[in-house]
């Protein structure tokens, strides 16, 4: 509560004789250039502190911050006096007008021309520019193919939106049993195709606002890195004290002969013509994930895969599940063989395979992986050191190797989803430009694979446990959805727990069914929480529901 001393401070009339009042909490008002502005402030332990407020003479991209502490890191030539006690009327008053009435203008920078340039627009590199610029930096992003990077143009939003399609082929069969006479229906690749270059469209537009309004200078066009403070865009050379590098992942065909005829998940997306036979050869989530797609859509799909099981690094019941279920969709999976060259023939591309035999297909789509997409990025002009594998080596605050350089998301490795990118940008600019060095937590992060039937899955898998814990106890449940009852549909629900058994912990929760990566979301809160097995089964289900599952089973499958 504010004193009603301080009231009238926070309400004034305009030029136009309206009242235009501020609470003291809550976001600024936009201030006016008259010494009348509304400003809103913040009492923290007896003090007042000016708000996270828009100057007028520095620009939409500037913040006069809250705590003095933050202030010290932006540069203003009139900063805001320092905060006063709230112990006189005339304090106060003398504070809002200052602020108001006296514009804080950010001086050129002497040294650099930008206080951060981030090379690639995806998920990361945009979250951690809009968050600097928040803080008061003068940022800079460079993209020089599509706003949004991969999740947005040719990874999970698409491909969301292909799954979606994917689902009524078997939803219309489902129906028949539930009373509809649903006639044969018709699938048209363009419809889709078409619609889904509309909303990404729609998407890109929106990225490129996010930036327009935190006052981030966009330039679409290619960077690369000159030195450790320089970028080259085009003809022209920007300096900045520091560089993100968030430039992502990028599909990788292998060589071998007949390569040139395969496309990646980049290309998938917009074929010309609809596949009546595809080829996907990989076992990632991406291959399962398209396999799936095309084989609803109505194609005839076949999955290869060089190992014995698809999906490496999910629990080990997870994968067996999920390929059985899989199979019974009409996916044909060939385990343990891989493709030894591509032809193209009269009837199509001919793939001549490790086992002796050959496939026929329209489309070949390799999924075999996503190496750090460093092409042209200059690295050669940096001491920017790589790891084995070819990503770029950071530290836990995403530093190179080159102090100046920084790198997050897809180009670094790890956990290649957009909702890590999206925490490593936010934990970047906190710490660079903001008030907070607190780093990602990468433990317990839940992840989806989006095949048919859905799998969901956050913690230790039962191999990762038994290396941990010392003892564990796994719990097992296989079901029948209900839906299923009545539909006729031969599919099964699997579901599993891993508890530490001395802790009593739930320490992984893994799904194959429909809805398993949005229950997966809520448990993975539970586990981050440390939730016991005890918690979950004195927590009452929701029925009927698949989900209630996750509380009812009792009894352990194993102990050990």
């Amino acid at each position: 509560m504010v004193p009603r001393i301080f009231e009238p401070f926070f309400s004034t009339t305009s030029s136009g004789g309206g009242a235009s009042a501020a609470s003291v909490s809550g976001a600024a008002a936009r201030p006016a250039s008259s010494a009348s502005a509304v400003l809103r402030g913040e009492f923290l332990d007896g003090i007042l502190y000016p708000p996270r407020f828009k100057c007028p003479g520095c620009g939409p991209g500037y913040r006069v911050a809250r705590r003095a502490s933050y202030r010290k890191a932006l540069r203003c030539s009139n900063p805001l006096p320092a905060p006063v006690s709230a112990s006189g009327a005339e304090q106060v008053r003398g504070l809002l007008e200052s602020a108001s009435a006296t514009p804080h203008r950010r001086p050129p920078l002497r040294d650099y021309d930008y206080d951060l340039f981030v090379i690639g627009a995806g998920s990361g590199g945009v979250r951690a520019a809009r968050m600097a610029a928040g803080f008061g930096a003068r940022v800079a992003v460079a993209e020089d193919r599509y706003m949004g990077g991969t999740c947005v143009n040719v990874g999970c939003v698409p491909k969301k939106l292909y799954v979606y399609a994917s689902q009524f082929s078997r939803a219309f069969t489902d129906a028949r049993n539930f009373g509809w006479q649903v006639p044969a229906p018709q699938f048209d690749w363009a419809t889709l195709r078409d619609n889904k270059k509309t909303e990404i469209s729609r998407l890109n537009a929106i990225y490129s606002n996010i930036l327009g309004s935190a006052d981030v200078t966009v330039y679409d066009a290619h960077a690369a890195l000159a030195g450790p403070h320089t970028v080259t865009v085009g003809d022209a050379r920007y300096t900045a004290k520091k560089i993100l590098l968030a430039t992502g992942g990028w599909p990788h065909i292998p060589d071998f002969p007949g390569s040139e005829h395969a496309i990646s998940s980049n290309e998938i997306f917009d074929l010309p013509q609809f596949p009546g036979r595809l080829l996907v050869v990989g076992g990632g989530y991406i291959a399962v994930e398209f396999a799936g797609i095309f084989n609803g859509l109505g194609s005839q799909v076949t999955q290869l895969y060089r190992g014995p099981l698809f999906l490496r690094g999910f629990d080990p019941d997870i994968r067996a599940h999920a390929a059985r279920e899989i199979a019974k969709t009409g996916v044909d999976l060939r385990f343990e063989v891989n493709v030894e060259s591509i032809e193209r023939g009269p009837a199509g591309l001919r793939a001549q395979l490790t086992d002796g035999s050959s496939l026929e297909a329209d489309t070949i789509l390799y999924a075999t992986g996503r190496g750090a997409n460093l092409q042209g990025l200059g690295l050669e002009n940096v001491d920017v050191a790589l790891t084995e594998s070819g990503m770029i080596r950071v530290d836990r605050n995403f530093r190179t190797s080159q102090d100046s350089i920084f790198a997050l998301g897809d180009v670094i490795g790890g956990m290649e989803l957009t909702p890590v990118a999206l925490a490593e940008g936010m934990a970047f600019a906190r710490r660079e430009f903001g008030d907070s060095a607190q780093a990602v937590d990468y433990d317990f992060i839940p992840t989806t694979v989006f095949c048919q039937p859905n799998i969901g899955t956050v913690g230790f898998t039962e191999d990762q446990a038994r290396a941990k814990f010392d003892r564990i106890r796994l719990f097992k449940s296989t079901f029948k959805p209900m839906v299923h009852t009545i539909s006729g549909r031969d599919e099964q629900t699997f579901m599993k727990l891993v508890v530490d058994a001395h802790s009593d912990r739930v320490v992984g929760v893994h799904m194959v069914g429909p809805d398993a990566g949005e229950i997966m979301q809520g448990i993975a809160i539970a586990l981050r929480a440390g939730a016991t097995k005890a918690l979950f089964d004195s927590t009452i289900g929701i029925h009927p529901t698949a989900a209630e599952e996750l509380v009812t089973m009792r009894e352990p499958w194993s102990e050990d």
